[in-house]
């Protein structure tokens, strides 16, 4: 009863307030961050990954503006200036039939930066609607459209692809179709895996409950949550196929003269590279430093997007 009394008396002044330190409290509270912004912020925090952005973005940048600041084009020739060593008036020299080098160099970087994300793109849009389609239906649908994809795709990719060019006219656009006859295959693969393990989540089943339709569910609710994976495997498809064309231009089977892309430019190099290594070394400098950035930038944004990294 006196512990009663003693509690209904307490004032004011009895109390001691305690110091609260203010930095510490903003030290311990966290910020609420989305998905994105928190994978963006783990993005950021790698050194490699941001080095690899923004060397690639100067490369686009040099791709889309270097040939206009110099006063030579892609395609003259000037025999009176062939195999000439880099200098004031020819910053990465001349080949054998006297053109500019540099201009060239970037010109091909361009051919093959537009080859690599157009194909990068086309692989994007079928193998994410065939392998949505898989994921989400399941049953006898998946079974006959994997079986359709791995017949597919156990056939020797470079037959498909060599075959392909030599019956139609080798062309810019032969090129990108074909590179990506077979290049969605894995795509779809991957997004018919994510598909696979969320649509039997909670918010899909509240989704399905409420009426919304097969379209609604998948491309509303099932892809967008798939997307971490969908944009890394888009960001390493890029460089395989600035590869894939370099490889094929390699072989001749590429563009064809006067257009130039990175690849033709190192097979038109081989003859006589011992003595004029200039026109051998700046495209493979460039087509090595655009896939691995390519690649290193890839493998960041795949740690930057996996959940189990997040702290």
């Amino acid at each position: 009863m006196a512990t009663e009394n003693n509690l209904l008396n307490l004032k004011p002044e009895d109390f001691q307030k305690v110091g609260v330190d203010e930095k510490e409290a903003e030290v311990i509270q966290r910020e609420s961050l989305s998905a994105w912004k928190d994978s963006w912020q783990r993005l950021r925090q790698n050194k490699m990954a941001m080095t690899a952005l923004g060397i690639l973005g100067l490369i686009v940048l040099a791709a889309i503006f270097a040939p206009f600041i110099s006063k030579y084009n892609y395609y003259s020739n000037d025999l009176m200036s062939t195999n000439k060593p880099p200098s004031s008036d020819h910053w990465f020299g001349t080949d054998d039939l006297g053109r500019d080098i540099f201009v060239r160099t970037w010109y091909g970087a361009r051919i093959s930066l537009i080859v690599g994300l157009a194909a990068a793109a086309i692989d994007l849009f079928i193998g994410v609607i065939y392998g949505g389609i898989m994921g989400f239906f399941g049953g006898r649908v998946d079974n006959i459209m994997n079986k359709f994809s791995e017949i597919l795709y156990s056939i020797p990719y470079l037959l498909v692809v060599i075959l392909l060019l030599v019956v139609l006219e080798p062309s810019l656009g032969t090129i990108i179709l074909a590179l990506t006859i077979t290049g969605w295959i894995t795509m779809s693969w991957i997004v018919r895996g994510e598909i696979m393990q969320l649509k039997n989540r909670e918010f899909v089943l509240a989704s399905r409950s409420m009426g919304a339709g097969s379209a609604r569910l998948l491309f509303k609710h099932l892809l967008p949550n798939a997307v971490g994976p969908i944009i890394v495997t888009i960001t390493l498809s890029v460089p395989n196929a600035i590869f894939a064309e370099a490889f094929l231009s390699f072989l001749g089977l590429g563009v064809q003269a006067p257009v130039a892309s990175l690849g033709s430019m190192i097979n038109d190099s081989l003859t006589g590279w011992l003595y004029y290594p200039w026109r051998f070394l700046f495209p493979a400098i460039l087509i090595s430093l655009t896939m691995l950035s390519f690649n290193i930038f890839g493998d960041g944004l795949r740690d930057a997007l996996d959940p189990k990294l997040k702290k």
